[in-house]
């Protein structure tokens, strides 16, 4: 193979560059498929959990509960962002990833071997924070620094495809966590799946994590490149330098990030509590929902490489403020053809949003704080309203009285989100720095 490439003009150390290129790039990516697997298995098992570790006479407090917990994950997103933000600027990208991980793989693992409340009494929804708290730190670091590993060593011209990687692998994380229900609540029976079938996804992530700190042992070890040019204080340097950058970020990110949590990840427990569908059929639902938006993904970032990043966020983000609730109402109709088609609106406008994140924000900010600035605005914006948008959207559903009344909240977010848009500075294809 080697000489194959050497005859096509390519010497050894050549071939050996562009090896190191495509393992960098394929560990920066896939990585994101044990993170999001891990964090999003809590949120689709979300009515499960409620009833296992935060038992109560009305289901809807125990799954409210639960989600409390879903949205307390992400408040350490920021935290997270703070320091493997800071490890990824002083000590190198490849660094911070590695660590990632490896938190998330333990952390996941260890869920799965939780006892019940019925076992352990209040120590296990304390354990049970505890461990998520550990997942939304690991998330913070991790997503935000891949996308900046990928980004970095991309060619400016395919920018936006190559950040989206990291969206499809978020996504296709996402989708094994959704396959993984559909195979649980396909071979066990309900009261098999709520006694002691919902361990399984947790404990699969074993396999995950090694394979991934496997796939990333060398990134440590060239940490060292990345971090020649890095400020003392990352976290000061990006508060006083970059403030308003941070901030713009952070609006742009929060409509697609209760969208896609409301979309995506809520709407498996909405379809089984407010339309009737079993276990099954809505994790079924969602996993076909997941292939669209990884679908649509790399389509998308593709296309902002070529007409702009800056006209087809404004598109799509003004599409979402319309479509909100209409697609919301689709969802609500019990008709399968009719779910699905709100899914793929849902895919298409939020999917595309967060395709052409990664290489926007990446491009609006500076090398020497870098992963620091993106990851406190994107984690902040994360937590806030991604994290809470199941919660938010249950008790909008419960209190409201109008089941359809989360696609009026996205909506309302979107329009906001449209306005940091309409300030950005375009930097499609041009210098990072």
């Amino acid at each position: 193979m080697a000489g194959t490439m050497e005859m096509a003009g390519l010497g050894p150390l050549a071939v050996a560059t562009r090896r190191r290129e495509r393992d960098g790039l394929l560990a920066g990516a896939v990585g994101n498929l044990l993170e999001w697997y891990d964090f999003a298995i809590y949120g689709y098992f979300g009515a499960i959990l409620g009833r296992a570790f935060f038992p109560a006479e009305n289901p809807t407090t125990s799954l409210l509960s639960a989600l409390a917990v879903f949205a307390a994950a992400f408040f350490m997103r920021p935290l997270g962002g703070i320091l493997f933000g800071h490890i990824g600027d002083r000590h190198g990208r490849g660094r911070a990833l590695v660590l990632s991980a490896a938190l998330m793989t333990v952390s996941t693992v260890t869920i799965g071997c939780l006892p019940t409340y019925e076992t352990a009494g209040l120590a296990a929804p304390v354990l049970l924070v505890v461990l998520r708290l550990a997942q939304g730190l690991s998330v913070g670091g991790e997503y935000t620094s891949s996308v900046i590993f990928l980004v970095e060593r991309s060619p400016a011209r395919r920018r936006g495809l190559f950040g989206s990687f990291a969206c499809s692998s978020a996504g296709g994380g996402m989708l094994l966590g959704s396959l993984a229900g559909v195979g649980v609540t396909s071979l066990l029976e309900p009261a098999e799946v709520a006694a002691w079938g919902w361990r399984i996804p947790f404990l699969l992530g074993l396999g995950l994590g090694l394979f991934i700190l496997v796939l990333r042992r060398r990134l440590g070890e060239e940490a060292a490149q990345d971090a020649r040019d890095a400020a003392r204080s990352p976290l000061r340097e990006a508060l006083a330098t970059e403030g308003g950058t941070m901030l713009r970020a952070g609006l742009m990110t929060m409509a697609p990030a209760a969208s896609f949590y409301i979309a995506f990840v809520y709407l498996v427990t909405f379809l089984q509590s407010q339309d009737g569908v079993t276990e099954h059929a809505a994790f079924l639902l969602n996993t076909v929902a997941m292939l669209m938006v990884i679908g649509a993904t790399p389509l998308m970032a593709a296309l902002s490489d070529r007409v702009g990043r800056k006209r087809l966020l404004t598109v799509l983000t003004a599409g979402l403020a319309v479509a909100g609730w209409p697609l919301f109402s689709l969802i609500d109709t019990r008709s399968w053809p009719l779910i699905l088609a709100g899914q793929a609106g849902f895919a298409v406008l939020v999917g595309g949003i967060l395709a052409l994140l990664p290489a926007t924000l990446v491009e609006m900010t500076r090398a020497r704080t870098r992963c620091t600035a993106m990851a406190v605005s994107f984690n902040a914006a994360m937590a806030l309203f991604g994290g809470t948008a199941p919660m938010v959207a249950a008790a909008l559903v419960q209190r409201a009285g109008l089941p359809t009344s989360p696609g009026l909240y996205i909506a309302a977010l979107a329009a906001l989100s449209l306005v940091a848009v309409a300030t950005l500075r375009d930097r499609t294809g041009q210098p990072l720095d």
